[in-house]
């Protein structure tokens, strides 16, 4: 009996998926123009109209270049970013105040309630508008809009 030889004596070749990373439809800017287009409250993707229809509340879509601002869930990160920043600003100054000053404990509760209050409601909004940024940046967004 004769050994038949195979046409072709190279191994199967196995399917591959495609792995290379989709591109959105929208534009994808470098990861410091998206954070700081956020900050300003823009669209992260174009930077040509407002990212906010409300003091917080996100645009659905952008008008201009169509990201979908809306499925962004940028939700609970924000506040969390929020109060670490305003902590790490309020507690530094009320030690400084107490050791220098040694005011009584009901000023340092006129000073402080008010200022902490203030300096989070100033900051929700930008670092709201940079998580924003970041998460369209890393194609961080909700899969479909009825979920």
């Amino acid at each position: 009996m004769e050994a038949t030889a195979l046409p072709d004596s190279t191994p199967p070749v196995r399917w591959q998926p495609d792995r290379s990373p989709m591109q959105p439809p929208w534009p994808v800017p470098p990861f410091f123009t998206a954070l700081g287009r956020g900050l300003l409250g823009r669209c992260p993707a174009c930077g040509q109209t407002r990212a906010f229809c409300g003091w917080l509340r996100v645009c659905p879509e952008c008008l201009v270049c169509g990201a979908p601002l809306g499925r962004v869930r940028a939700d609970d990160a924000p506040p969390y970013f929020v109060v670490f920043a305003t902590g790490h600003i309020v507690v530094p100054l009320l030690f400084w105040m107490e050791t220098a000053l040694h005011p009584p404990l009901w000023v340092h509760a006129a000073v402080w309630l008010p200022f902490s209050t203030a300096l989070a409601t100033a900051l929700l909004r930008p670092i709201k508008g940079a998580t924003l940024g970041l998460m369209l940046k890393l194609n961080m967004v909700k899969a479909d809009a009825s979920d």
